[in-house]
């Protein structure tokens, strides 16, 4: 398969700091690749090399065949295109801003107006082009952002946490509109993200970063199912949990993740598997409900802290389960530290990483 871009043996510091380190990696020609990783991992150094508006430090940067003299990127940088993860939109209107490097280009004002109706169709801002850009929201901002990088048709697409801090609703506009530039038109797409759920689903092969290193890649299924240990590191956040799965007779599979805990899912699976399971998904009852959710814990609270309208508990059953509840549920139960309650959660809820 023909490598839009490589990276072979690059290395990125700044001053005494290695960022990026010795790493080798392929662009293959109509993939979605996502670099998946911790913050401060390398990522988005990563795409700002192959954007050609920052320089390695070592090692050499191909693009379509050729190595690349960051001396001079100027017909690099015309078939390769940034979004960055804190949106910049001008202060104009929303059909300025997208139009912005067509006319940079001087792209005739003709194809230009087509070119922008088809974006923000794609997009989902058909309609918009006299907004002003400043007085969109940051979900609105982001797709004008991604609108405007779409309009130049480059070979390389190149997102850096394109859904971080987006509400579900833009979040899954960005999502699908990804799918569908990179399925009908072929568009190369690079992501930075520390989103597991979103490169489980959304990419063609994943590259694992950690500090400044690829340390694995592959496809999503591959990459997921060998549950590495800087896998299961980086997936460290509330309700994650690693252990081993055994089937059971009625067709789902029981997670052994120690301390007497056995988180049932839907799945049938064998072998070292990870789990996660949604605060927002778990019910909180100080009596055990009757339903047909098939994980049942009783347990203590052991930490109560307020977020905004809602109030985040950790629940002690043998593992600490994080859950969040209103305001008004916490107060009408009468909770507080120490208290023993149930903690129910369907095995469909239960994602598999």
């Amino acid at each position: 398969m023909t490598a839009v871009a490589e990276l072979k043996d690059v290395t990125k510091a700044y001053g005494d700091k290695i960022v990026v380190n010795t790493v080798n990696l392929q662009i293959r020609e109509g993939e979605i690749l996502a670099l998946l990783g911790p913050n401060g991992s390398g990522k988005s150094t990563i795409l700002k090399m192959l954007a050609f508006i920052e320089n390695p430090t070592g090692g050499e940067v191909k693009f379509q065949g050729s190595a690349v003299n960051f001396k001079n990127t100027e017909k690099e940088r015309m078939q390769s295109t940034l979004v960055f993860q804190k949106t910049t939109v001008f202060g104009t209107s929303v059909y300025n801003n997208i139009a912005y490097g067509l006319k940079i280009r001087k792209i005739p004002k003709e194809t230009r107006d087509r070119e922008v109706k088809k974006a923000l169709e794609l997009v989902k801002l058909k309609g918009f082009e006299k907004r002003n850009a400043i007085k969109l929201s940051g979900g609105e901002q982001q797709r004008v952002a991604i609108a405007r990088a779409l309009v130049l048709n480059t070979k390389l697409l190149l997102l850096d946490e394109p859904t971080a801090n987006l509400d579900p609703k833009n979040a899954g506009i960005i999502e699908e509109v990804m799918d569908t530039v990179n399925r009908e038109n072929k568009t190369t797409i690079v992501m930075a993200t520390h989103n597991m759920f979103q490169a489980k689903k959304l990419p063609h092969r994943i590259a694992l970063m950690d500090e400044g290193k690829i340390t694995e890649i592959g496809e999503p299924a591959e990459v997921f199912g060998k549950l590495s240990k800087n896998l299961a590191r980086f997936a460290a956040v509330d309700n994650t949990y690693t252990g081993t799965a055994i089937a059971t007779s009625s067709g789902t599979s029981k997670v052994d993740v120690g301390n007497g805990v056995q988180i049932e899912i839907t799945q049938q699976r064998k072998g070292a598997t990870a789990v996660f399971i949604n605060p927002q998904d778990i019910i909180l009852s100080k009596t055990a409900v009757e339903s047909s959710a098939r994980n049942v814990f009783k347990g203590k609270i052991t930490e109560i802290t307020d977020v905004d309208s809602l109030v985040k508990l950790k629940v002690d059953v043998g593992r600490t389960f994080v859950i969040q509840i209103t305001k008004q549920s916490f107060n009408e139960m009468k909770l507080c530290l120490n208290a023993e309650v149930f903690i129910t959660f369907k095995a469909s809820s239960v994602q598999v990483l």
